[in-house]
């Protein structure tokens, strides 16, 4: 009889189901971490039990919307939710336990959160500028997809190929609202959309968990602790290796601000504290450990890797939109390409017959510009606000002037 109850199920089967192919693709990540990288036998157990966890605080909030089955008393609720959200709990008189309690856990927030470590990881994220969104859509999302676990969430919301470029532009206006100048304050936009971001994290894994055909013996409960750890390190220590391969120079004070900035958001989304690393090598050797339990590229992998090199062909250009557009997507899969490897580009669906041309040729400009901005006055600064300027240039190029807000799904 197929499994779904997560209570009976310890390990589902993806963990670390095809050691031979996750070490290949992690080869590139072991290489940058210092000392035994290998994880502890109690590590690898535990690794493989966070995707029985999903995020119980939001979960029950969830259970609480769905209590009462008329969809107008839904609405209701989650309207409550959202002035919470937005306003904080003092605007919510009378909250209901489940919603009283996720929001004592947010305002007692870590003792370890730095208010000016968060500053500075955002100005770092500024001066990253374009090569910084390139890290993360052909960098981090890429190598994201050639884990069939994670994929298997999208599958069951039937968004495998569909609305990928809505996808994209809505992941780019989140990340630029948490390394906005206080996005991260409880009045801040990112602070507020990353709540929003949990929700609906919650939404989907009830929604999949209860569809017949969830295999939760396989893939875990949806959207489970190891799948957001796993987010939160693309955001995190993929940006910073990706983004000096790119030529951006990051020190290792930019390095550690990044890491807290991160570490503070991956809280806020609902991923346990046990999991969040304190530094960038504690991040790299975590990456390492999840890349090898992730299930190993399948189908999906190709249909999601084609689905997002074809994305540049559907943007919105003023002028010559054929011409940019293939020259865009030839440039997304050049540095696709550098980071991945020939079996990379195979298991995402890609031509294996690229060359990493554009990295060759950007990577030294760049370098030479972070390098003359270093040593002139208010060089830095300038860098930063150039940056800031290219990447919401790239969210424009996304949508237009009409750049969506995050999705809430429907409650009915």
């Amino acid at each position: 009889m197929q499994k779904r109850n997560a209570e009976i199920v310890d390990i589902p089967s993806r963990h670390g189901s095809d050691m031979a192919r996750s070490r290949r693709i992690a080869r590139s990540i072991r290489r940058t971490v210092r000392g035994d990288p290998e994880p502890t036998p109690a590590r690898w157990r535990a690794l493989g039990q966070a995707l029985m966890h999903g995020d119980p605080l939001m979960d029950d909030v969830v259970a609480w919307l769905f209590e009462d089955t008329t969809p107008s008393a839904r609405r209701e609720k989650r309207a409550l939710l959202e002035t919470a959200i937005a306003r904080g709990m003092d605007t919510v008189p009378g909250a209901p336990p489940a919603l009283q309690a996720l929001c004592d856990h947010l305002r007692e927030r870590p003792a370890w959160v730095d208010d000016d470590l968060l500053e500075h990881g955002a100005r770092v994220c500024h001066r990253t500028g374009q090569p910084g969104l390139h890290v993360l859509r052909d960098v981090a999302l890429m190598l994201g997809y050639q884990a069939a676990g994670i994929n298997q969430t999208l599958i069951a919301t039937g968004s495998l190929e569909r609305g990928v470029q809505r996808r994209l532009a809505e992941t780019t206006a989140w990340w630029i609202d948490c390394t906005s100048a206080g996005g991260m304050a409880r009045s801040g936009a990112g602070f507020k959309n990353t709540l929003q971001v949990r929700l609906i994290h919650a939404l989907i894994r009830r929604n999949v968990q209860n569809k017949p055909d969830w295999r939760t013996d396989i893939w875990g409960i949806p959207v489970n602790q190891a799948d957001m750890l796993a987010t939160q390190l693309g955001f995190s220590v993929i940006f910073l290796l990706g983004t000096r391969v790119l030529g951006v120079p990051v020190s290792k004070a930019d390095g550690q601000a990044v890491m807290h900035l991160w570490r503070y958001i991956g809280w806020l989304m609902g991923v346990a504290e046990c999991w969040l690393p304190q530094d960038e090598q504690d991040g790299r050797r975590l990456l390492y450990h999840v890349l090898l339990s992730q299930a190993p590229p399948d189908a999906s992998s190709a249909q999601l890797g084609k689905a997002l090199m074809n994305e540049p062909l559907d943007r919105p250009y003023p002028d010559f939109a054929w011409l940019r557009g293939q020259y865009i997507r030839a440039r997304h899969v050049s540095i696709t390409r550098l980071f991945v490897g020939r079996q990379g580009m195979r298991n995402l669906g890609l031509p294996d017959w690229v060359l990493p041309w554009y990295p060759a040729i950007r990577a030294p400009a760049t370098l030479a510009y972070h390098a003359g901005a270093r040593f002139l006055p208010g060089g830095r600064k300038r860098a930063e606000r150039a940056g800031r300027q290219a990447q919401i240039a790239q969210l424009q190029a996304l949508f237009g002037d009409r750049v969506p807000a995050i999705h809430r799904p429907a409650l009915g």
